[in-house]
């Protein structure tokens, strides 16, 4: 029996929200995950987390400054139509990961990865 795929009218919204972050140590995309999550279930709890439908899409890690012990990063999370805002707010609450200085800040709001990519990343 083969399984019917879910009509577009009961999917739910998606957008795109393109990220940068400075930090004082090396980020990959586990830590983001980590970070997004930690920040995400301090801030709202387990129940408005679990409907935010947050995914880590892409990471960028840009090259540093010569003479900077900072890193920077960039990318782009998924999240439902409906909780933009509250997602841009857990971003906004990155401050400390492992006991270094955090910041992440929104660059833009997409409907695709691909815009979003496009105006906000490179």
């Amino acid at each position: 029996m083969k399984l019917k795929i879910l009509p577009s009218s009961l999917r739910h919204k998606k957008r795109y929200i393109a990220f940068e972050g400075i930090s004082e140590s090396y980020l990959n995309r586990e830590d983001v995950i980590s970070i997004l999550w930690e920040n995400s279930l301090n801030l709202f709890g387990e129940c408005k987390t679990s409907n935010f439908n947050l995914w880590v899409m892409k990471i960028w890690n840009k090259k540093t400054v010569k003479n900077s012990n900072n890193f920077f990063i960039t990318g782009i999370i998924q999240c439902k139509r409906e909780e933009v805002d509250n997602v841009r707010a857990v971003i906004a609450s990155v401050a400390w990961y492992k006991g270094k200085r955090v910041v992440f800040h929104t660059l833009g709001i997409s409907g695709t990865i691909k815009s979003a990519s496009e105006k906000f990343i490179k």
